[in-house]
């Protein structure tokens, strides 16, 4: 099983003035998705999020297919959540009380 390094997450107070920020000072920078709680930007070929603190954690994400997804989450005894954008994923607490998420895109 391939597990690829998806994005990083960043809790901001304000996802707008991230975003902006982000854009002024790398102006290649693409926005993926964007609302008032949580986006998603890809800035020198790196995917970075943008989170509110009460609804995700700051975070590291990989990227693994639907099955591993389903067989780590039963190894961990972790709920898979669906997400807006059609993804599912759950956390898992890392050393130095880091969270890393396990996530699966749409087939």
């Amino acid at each position: 099983m391939n597990y690829i390094f998806d994005h990083a997450a960043q809790v901001v107070p304000d996802i707008a003035a991230a975003v902006t920020w982000y854009q002024d000072i790398l102006p290649n920078t693409q926005v993926i998705y964007q609302d008032a709680t949580w986006a998603f930007i890809e800035a020198g070929g790196a995917k970075l999020a943008f989170v509110v603190k009460d609804q995700h954690p700051g975070h590291l994400a990989w990227r693994v297919d639907s099955e591993e997804l389903e067989r780590l989450a039963e190894k961990h005894d972790k709920e898979i959540k669906p997400h807006r954008d059609g993804t599912r994923s759950f956390y898992l607490e890392a050393p130095g009380n880091q969270s890393i998420e396990i996530i699966a895109y749409p087939d």
